[in-house]
């Protein structure tokens, strides 16, 4: 599907969600050669002292009419451990967000990175998104990447199995039927994964990512502190970690106002990965 045509569908759908109302719903990276780019290390340890987002009390109803059914998505491999970093050559960083989006904070954070000409990953929660999809249209429409961090961030190591697939499966859901894709790219909340973890994700077509940088702004530590643990931990194949909900995030919108120019002009490429096919 071209590029204009992603757009035009994504419109479409997110109109259709607007009309329906009430009664709708509301490697590793791979390198360019296919080369796989991950260092096995053991799994994060996520941030345990953040609470978890409070399950709502919505429950998704499938929106139709709008577009194909959805394909089968293409199997992958499971994984044993996750992705915590990206390859390429130079100086190449990743810039990743988790828990929106919100109606606060995720504006400033996609007006920052639109100045900058910037594009990250968004990793949302299924129960946000469905009050806000307007701003994943405008993830969409800037190139940046959607993936899923659950419908309502539990801690998915205390979940069964068919918990955890709803978990996932209707965040995938959710995201198809407001951004025009499916998700291609997981993260657990807390950094904490488990084998169903994996096998689901690879299951729905989802490589798992975590992260390298820990802004810590879940912390809410200052915005110098979120500065310097970015300026401090920049190095090729960094990801990191911020927040654009899940608590008051001025700290980070603050921050990456600083330290997003500091990197461009230290000579950073920050990237995305690339869309399978």
């Amino acid at each position: 599907m071209q590029k204009d045509q992603l757009f035009t569908r994504r419109r479409m759908l997110l109109a259709g969600g607007a009309a329906v109302g009430a009664a709708g719903t509301a490697g590793a990276i791979l390198a360019a050669g296919g080369e796989e780019a991950a260092r096995p290390v053991a799994p994060v340890a996520g941030p345990q002292a953040r609470q978890a987002l409070k399950p709502s009390a919505f429950r998704l109803q499938p929106l139709t009419g709008y577009g194909p059914p959805r394909a089968a998505p293409r199997k992958l491999k499971a994984r044993t451990e996750p992705i915590l970093q990206i390859s390429g050559r130079g100086r190449r960083m990743m810039l990743t967000f988790d828990d929106g989006p919100n109606p606060e904070y995720t504006p400033h954070i996609l007006d920052t990175l639109e100045k900058y000409d910037v594009r990250a990953m968004f990793f949302v929660c299924g129960e946000c998104v469905v009050d806000n999809r307007e701003l994943l249209a405008r993830m969409a429409e800037a190139g940046h990447v959607v993936g899923n961090h659950t419908w309502t961030h539990p801690l998915l190591t205390t979940l069964a199995r068919k918990e955890i697939r709803s978990e996932m499966e209707r965040t995938s859901d959710v995201i198809e039927d407001t951004y025009g894709e499916r998700p291609q790219w997981f993260r657990a909340p807390y950094g904490a994964w488990n084998r169903a973890a994996f096998q689901l994700g690879a299951d729905m077509g989802m490589e798992p990512m975590a992260w390298t940088v820990d802004t810590t702004d879940w912390e809410v530590p200052g915005t110098d502190t979120i500065i310097d643990r970015v300026e401090g931990g920049a190095a090729p194949g960094v990801v990191v970690l911020s927040h654009d909900a899940g608590g008051d995030r001025t700290e980070t919108v603050r921050a990456i106002r600083e330290w997003l120019p500091y990197l461009l002009d230290s000579g950073y490429h920050l990237t995305v990965p690339p869309r399978r096919t």
